[in-house]
């Protein structure tokens, strides 16, 4: 199974690609057409599929190859918009709703495990929030205090389940984990099963609308009278590209010396917070560590976040071996829930984005969400989580953090490249925003020399991309697009790949000059 990166997931340990069954009929036209073949995107597919829509799924790549494909698949009452932010910012009811959504989630993973019988490791686990400070215990404390009041279980605790020190800790019993693509690949044959159809390789770019949508893909047309963006930010320059800020989470895989893995879900209060559990698979147990989160774009070192966290994993743990490191990308929203529903300005097409680090949960709250809307008309969680919403108080310090943040990608880093005036001299491995006879050019040797180069602008809204040494990776800063070496899509939202520059030409005409 491949993923948007160059490092390798545990879940793509032994994981083959998904090969779909049923053939697409261009001369249909669907229900829904889904975009993106996530958690979000599958489990949305099947809830409609089995509601008796006819639906398609469009995936630019396999099956869970962006987010899902690098979660750490912490199934979570605790949100990383706390309770306490949540009624501040859009009451106590609906907090409580909220609430009653994430443990809906989690139960609907449940169900779906025991109705088809899926082999993924799930299991409940408690969860542990704890503080190291003072400042921090008061935090735990209204924390612990808003969460009860909005419905979730928590207690505190005398102890927690790994070896580092604490002030005070709470307990959150019944959260959960799993293993992620296992899942999502069982759903996927299980949505095949009923009659839908999955395309994988298949890009989603423009549609124009009559009766119906008319949907250009790289794979030809598609037809549907209505489409879901699973894909986190939907494809193009949107609403969306300025509530959502992409970020990138480090993780790490590893063996213990002296084997005593913790059979909990693991959270500090630090920002970036780290988090930690254990996972089987394939018979060997695995601690799973998080963290280091940064803006994506804005680590010129990624392979320095890994140095980092592997220096705090083992200052905690006695190891013995890393087996798996890898990095994967999420989107903060601005007002800290996430936005699903109808999308602002476009009738008949509706989004789920904005999942900050919980998108097994925040996904699969959103295909609940989604299939009501669809088939029913409505849902009681539509408003809360509506993709239309405007909240002022809670969101404008945020939105006006983050696009001060984008205003100064689209300007600054113009000038960062005037500065070279000449060719970079490339190790292999190694990368650059280069300028050569007046234009500029992101350029990448791969380790047996050759040269690739790409127009370092990107389609999507003509930000300057930054490379990402760790995922070998060209990142986009101000909406988090991300492209191969060959400026190949990896991750919207654009639709385009960066424009690829024939290097060895290029030196020819220079040579003839």
């Amino acid at each position: 199974m491949k993923r948007d990166g160059a490092t390798f997931s545990l879940w793509q340990e032994n994981t083959p690609d998904y090969v779909p069954q049923n053939r697409f009929e261009p001369e249909n036209v669907y229900d829904i057409l889904i975009v993106g073949a996530g958690i979000t995107g599958i489990t949305t597919a099947l809830q409609l599929q089995k509601a008796g829509k006819k639906c398609i799924i469009a995936e630019a790549h396999n099956p869970g190859f962006g987010t899902t494909g690098g979660t750490t698949a912490h199934l979570n009452t605790l949100l990383d918009a706390t309770y306490d932010q949540i009624e501040s910012d859009f009451g106590k009811e609906n907090a409580k709703l909220v609430a009653q959504a994430t443990h809906a989630a989690i139960q609907l993973v449940a169900d779906n495990v025991q109705t088809y019988n899926i082999d993924c490791g799930f299991s409940y686990k408690d969860a542990y929030l704890f503080s190291q400070e003072a400042k921090e215990t008061k935090e735990l404390e209204k924390i612990v205090e808003a969460s009860q009041r909005a419905g979730i279980e928590v207690e505190y605790s005398d102890t927690i389940p790994i070896p580092d020190t604490f002030d005070k800790a709470a307990r959150f019993p019944r959260n959960a984990q799993f293993h992620p693509i296992k899942y999502i690949l069982a759903l996927a044959a299980e949505f095949e099963k009923l009659g839908g159809v999955l395309r994988t390789n298949c890009l989603v770019q423009e549609f124009e609308k009559d009766d119906y949508f008319i949907v250009n893909t790289t794979l030809g047309q598609i037809r549907a009278h209505k489409i879901v963006y699973a894909t986190h930010l939907p494809p193009g320059v949107n609403v969306y590209s300025f509530k959502c800020a992409p970020y990138r989470s480090y993780v790490m895989a590893f063996q213990l010396a002296e084997g005593h893995y913790p059979e909990a879900l693991v959270y500090d209060m630090k920002d970036p917070y780290h988090y930690h559990r254990t996972q089987e698979v394939d018979g060997k147990p695995y601690l799973i560590v998080g963290g280091f989160d940064h803006k994506t774009g804005h680590e010129e070192h990624t392979q320095k976040s890994f140095r980092e966290l592997e220096a705090y994993i083992r200052s905690i743990y006695k190891v013995h071996s890393i087996d798996y490191k890898w990095s994967s990308q999420y989107f903060e929203p601005i007002d800290g829930l996430p936005y699903i529903g109808e999308m602002t300005g476009g009738k008949d097409i509706y989004v789920a984005t904005g999942f900050s680090g919980n998108g097994m949960t925040l996904g699969t709250v959103s295909a609940i969400v989604l299939s009501e809307l669809l088939t029913k008309g409505e849902s009681v969680y539509e408003k809360v989580f509506s993709a239309s919403r405007i909240k002022p108080m809670a969101s404008f310090t945020n939105f006006v953090k983050e696009q001060v943040d984008v205003v100064s990608q689209f300007f600054g880093k113009r000038f960062r490249a005037e500065k070279l005036e000449e060719l970079a001299d490339l190790a292999p491995g190694d990368a650059a925003v280069v300028t050569f006879e007046g234009e500029k050019m992101a350029l990448y040797k791969d380790d047996i020399g050759n040269l690739h180069a790409v127009d370092p602008v990107c389609p999507h809204a003509k930000c300057f991309v930054g490379w990402n040494d760790a995922e070998k990776s060209w990142d986009c800063p101000c909406h988090g697009s991300r492209f191969d070496v060959d400026g190949n899509i990896l991750t919207g939202p654009a639709r385009h790949p960066l424009q690829k520059i024939d290097v060895e030409l290029l030196f020819v005409e220079e040579a003839e000059k």
